[in-house]
């Protein structure tokens, strides 16, 4: 069957002009999981409210007696299987979704880590305390079935357990981790982590990059790559120098799935820079949202629809599925139908692929391999000379995605403009400074409950009025990076606003959220799916910040009215301070 799916592969790729390129992933091979008439047609009739409860659940018996057996139905009805039989032929093939994992308490797990004692304010430790909890309610480890009839699951296994981000989610996300990496770090989880990465690891040496998520129909992309920062908080947290030279050779493999797979090169001004972008080249709807690829695809000509699919595919390998960002060109540019990822040289992405060069050569050279570690320098050198060209606006202060197809950069508002700031990859100290400027510019610290994730509202989930976690964190450390105090001072209060609105929440619903609506203060909402309770990287990234500013966060409604002001004060000092200078 695997020789066949790829013969069908293959022909797919000629028939849409598609280039091969070297050490790309492999396509899911899955009839069942990834493409075929079976998926086509459960997934259209619309069986379950949610497309990823289908391609989540477990069959019953081999992939070949369940097809045997849909091709007869179909066959039997003309290819046209009614609804009821369709859904009894569901039930009797498939297990339910979720049968494949099971609830696990980690064996690190600690009920009063020294985090909780940084935490001077009483409800915000005791929330702490709350957030600390939950990495038990998020805990899942694989049945040994997964293991012994790998076939029979949608489920990639893993040998080790893991922390999910919850809801939907149940299982693995690759940048995701990154944030619950972190949290459990602080909450003195590291053998909860060193699983996590060895679980990242072995998914290199098996498919040569991490998958999106950790099933087999998200093998086609990855995600946002912080693997290395992933081992670089591992080691910092325990000095574990021996499993950084056992794995440093699986952390450069992963990089060069992106330098092999996701490179383009931009010209300007009669030189020519090589960055990176998020580009899945392979077509047909996502299986966990088919109807919807389905649907949307139906509002294009028949020609446009697989360079859609594959665009969809790579706004998803971003981690923002959906943004604006994404959506250009047309006489709708807010319509998804509008996507081109993967026409755009991403800030965030360039600045992560910037970081993990600077702690490869750190890891070599801790290691004691100068020729890798003078590689890694200049391939780091390299890249911010890229950045610095193309992406970096001297006169906004900030760097910027840029257009290839308009040529030129894309001037709108997004936290992950500054993502340079978090990963470390400047130059000149002051452009942290310029980058306030560049968000009282935009009124960004106007906002009282967080960072608005833009401030376009499209009703795609990673727009205005939404807020996330991760966003928070790029800016808030970013501009903590500043040896400005005026600087330091907005970037507590910005944590301040995103803990409160955090603790605001939970103390109303008793839950964490994927997401927050941060013109009221509630959970977010927009995209795809209903906002998703948990929530692995918003519990790390409160944590982050709760370790960081935890002698002077505080909660209430008092603290609420006050925040503001806090960041307006700021600013007029910072203002004030320019003003003397000049």
């Amino acid at each position: 069957m695997a020789e066949r799916s790829w013969k069908l592969y293959l022909l797919l790729l000629l028939g849409l002009g598609l280039r091969s390129q070297e050490a790309l992933p492999p396509p899911c091979e899955s009839q069942i999981y990834c493409y075929g008439e079976l998926l086509h047609q459960v997934q259209m009739a619309k069986l379950y409210p949610d497309d990823k409860q289908f391609v989540d659940m477990p069959l019953s018996t081999t992939p070949d007696q369940v097809l045997q057996n849909f091709n007869e139905l179909e066959a039997a009805h003309n290819h046209s299987i009614p609804r009821q039989q369709l859904q009894e032929f569901v039930q009797q093939h498939f297990q339910a979704a979720g049968q494949e994992l099971q609830a696990w308490t980690p064996e690190d797990w600690k009920d009063s880590p020294r985090i909780l004692q940084k935490i001077l304010d009483v409800k915000l430790r005791a929330w702490a305390g709350q957030l600390n909890q939950i990495w038990k309610m998020l805990g899942r480890k694989m049945k040994p079935e997964v293991l012994s009839h790998p076939e029979r699951f949608s489920l990639i296994y893993s040998q080790h357990p893991f922390i999910v981000p919850g809801g939907r989610f149940v299982e693995f996300y690759y940048w995701d981790s990154y944030w619950v990496m972190e949290g459990l770090l602080l909450s003195e989880m590291a053998g909860t982590v060193k699983g996590m990465l060895q679980n990242f690891l072995d998914l290199v040496k098996t498919y040569g990059h991490i998958p999106n998520g950790g099933r087999v129909y998200y093998l086609q992309r990855s995600q946002p790559p912080l693997l290395t920062l992933m081992m670089d908080q591992y080691v910092a947290h325990t000095n574990n120098i021996t499993f950084l030279r056992e794995n440093i050779e699986t952390l450069a493999l992963e990089l060069d799935f992106w330098t092999r797979n996701r490179t383009v090169s931009v010209n300007l001004g009669g030189k020519s820079y090589v960055l990176n972008h998020y580009n899945v080249s392979y077509g047909r709807p996502r299986p966990e949202s088919y109807s919807k690829d389905m649907e949307l695809a139906e509002t294009l000509p028949e020609g446009d629809r697989e360079a859609l699919w594959a665009e969809l595919k790579a706004g998803a390998e971003s981690g923002w599925d959906f943004s604006s960002r994404w959506l250009f060109g047309g006489p709708n540019p807010d319509l998804l139908s509008s996507i081109r990822t993967s026409k755009l040289v991403p800030v965030d992405l360039n600045a992560f692929l910037c970081q993990a060069e600077g702690l490869m050569s750190s890891f070599y050279s801790r290691l004691g391999n100068d020729f890798q570690a003078a590689k890694y320098r200049d391939l780091q050198a390299q890249r911010l000379a890229a950045m610095n060209a193309v992406l970096w606006d001297e006169q906004k202060g900030a760097w910027f995605d840029y257009d290839l197809e308009k040529g030129k950069r894309n001037p709108d508002f997004y936290p992950s403009n500054l993502a340079p700031l978090w990963a470390g990859c400047f130059s000149d100290s002051g452009v942290v400074d310029k980058a306030l400027k560049y968000l009282e510019d935009n009124k960004i610290l106007t906002y009282q409950h967080g960072i608005p994730t833009s401030i376009l509202k499209t009703g795609q989930q990673w727009d205005f009025p939404n807020g996330w976690a991760p966003l928070q964190d790029l800016v808030i450390r970013g501009l903590a990076k500043s040896p400005s105090p005026q600087t330091q001072e907005v970037a507590f209060q910005l944590a301040q606003n995103w803990i409160q609105t955090n603790f605001d929440v939970y103390s109303q619903k008793s839950a964490m959220y994927e997401k927050y609506d941060i013109s009221n203060g509630q959970p977010g909402g927009g995209g795809e799916y209903e906002v998703q309770e948990g929530f692995g990287w918003t519990n790390g990234v409160a944590l982050i910040l709760l370790d960081r500013y935890g002698d002077r966060l505080t909660s209430g409604s008092q603290l609420a009215l006050q925040a503001p002001h806090g960041l307006v004060a700021a600013l007029l000092l910072y203002l004030l301070f320019n003003f003397l200078l000049q």
